[in-house]
C-alpha cells in the first residue's frame, strides 16, 4: 500500500511546493519589481502617513467633503476585510430604507439641490468598498462641498473636472472620479489657501 501512497504523497508535496511557495514568491516579487505602488496596496500618503488606499472606499458624512458610494460591508462601512454586496433586490424594504435615509441626508445638507441625484449616491456597489463615484455624482455635490468650504462654485468644479478618470484602455468601465483623492486635493487647496 505505500507503494501505491508514495507517488501521490511525492506529487502532493511538489504541488504544494510549487503553488504554495514558490509561485506565490515570484509572483509577489514580479510585482514588487514591476509595480510596487499597486503591490502595496495603492496607498495614498498624505503628511507623513497614509490616508488610505485609493482602491477601498472611506466613508465621508462631513459636508465639505465629497461623499462616496453607501457600503453595504457588515459590521462597519468600508470593511475591507468583509467585502459584500447588499444583495437586496430593488423591491426589497431594507434597500428602500437605505435609499430613503441616503437621500434624506443629501437634501438636510444641501436643501437648495433640486438636480435629480445619481443612482451611485444612493446605493451600494457589488462590493461594498467602491472608491469612485461619476462624474455626475461629483457634479452633485460641488454646490454643497463648495459653501461649507466658502470656496467659489467653478473652482470646485474645475477640481472635479481635473479628477475624472476615463475608460480604462478607452473602452472598459465608465469615466469616474476617485472620493478620497478629490477630497485630499480639496484639503491641500483649501490649506494653501490658509
Amino acid at each position: 500500500m505505500f507503494k501505491q501512497l508514495r507517488p501521490v504523497l511525492m506529487v502532493f508535496l511538489l504541488l504544494t511546493a510549487v503553488t504554495g511557495i514558490i509561485y506565490p514568491l515570484l509572483v509577489t516579487g514580479v510585482a514588487q519589481l514591476a509595480f510596487p505602488e499597486k503591490a502595496n496596496g495603492s496607498l495614498i500618503l498624505r503628511d507623513g502617513g497614509y490616508a488610505g488606499s485609493e482602491l477601498i472606499g472611506q466613508p465621508f458624512d462631513d459636508p465639505k467633503y465629497f461623499w462616496g458610494r453607501l457600503s453595504a460591508t457588515p459590521d462597519f462601512p468600508y470593511n475591507s476585510a468583509s467585502s459584500s454586496g447588499s444583495n437586496l433586490g430593488p423591491s426589497n424594504p431594507a434597500l428602500v430604507e437605505a435609499v430613503k435615509a441616503r437621500l434624506e441626508a443629501l437634501q438636510k445638507t444641501d436643501p437648495g439641490n433640486k438636480s435629480s441625484v445619481p443612482i451611485d449616491l444612493v446605493t451600494s456597489s457589488g462590493s461594498g468598498l467602491d472608491p469612485h463615484i461619476s462624474p455626475a455624482a461629483a457634479f452633485y455635490q460641488v454646490a454643497r462641498v463648495a459653501r461649507a468650504r466658502a470656496l467659489p462654485e467653478d473652482q470646485v468644479h474645475r477640481l472635479v473636472e481635473e479628477f475624472i478618470e476615463p475608460r480604462q484602455w478607452g473602452f472598459l468601465g465608465e469615466p469616474r472620479v476617485n472620493v478620497l483623492r478629490l477630497n485630499l486635493a480639496l484639503d491641500r487647496q483649501q490649506n494653501n489657501r490658509g
